[in-house]
């Protein structure tokens, strides 16, 4: 049978759970909010290839717009979708940036690891809107 446990080793036992805690919610944020930018990523390459198949295609059934205001129709729908990505991209740098306090209020001071499990992708540039 286990000797019982003093108070103080009950008080650090669920100190350290509390931390594993803290730090796992601080991960998880982190992780979902790279997920996001994961899903974003797939919309706005989805529509590049759309849109790149058009224009090495063409459309024999052109829209009374044109091709050219399709075109420009497209580049607007990429470009909200890169501006969703990048206001997307600073949520998760900034829940990047309360992991790593987090990390160093515990005294976790190397970070190495965070950094390639949580890498966040660069800003994108959107496309120009012109013909």
């Amino acid at each position: 049978m286990p000797a019982a446990r003093s108070p103080e080793e009950i008080l650090q036992e669920e100190f350290w759970r509390e931390r594993a805690a803290v730090l796992g919610r601080a991960g998880e944020s982190v992780a979902n909010a790279l997920d996001r930018l994961g899903g974003i990523e797939r919309v706005i390459a989805r529509r590049l290839d759309d849109l790149l198949r058009r224009e090495c295609e063409g459309d024999a059934t052109e829209a009374p717009e044109g091709a050219a205001g399709i075109r420009r129709r497209m580049i607007r729908e990429i470009n909200g979708e890169i501006d969703r990505f990048n206001a997307a991209r600073e949520t998760a740098k900034e829940k990047y940036y309360w992991l790593i306090v987090t990390r160093e209020a515990m005294g976790l001071r190397r970070h190495s690891w965070v950094e390639a499990a949580y890498r966040v992708p660069a800003r994108r540039a959107r496309l120009p809107e012109r013909d």
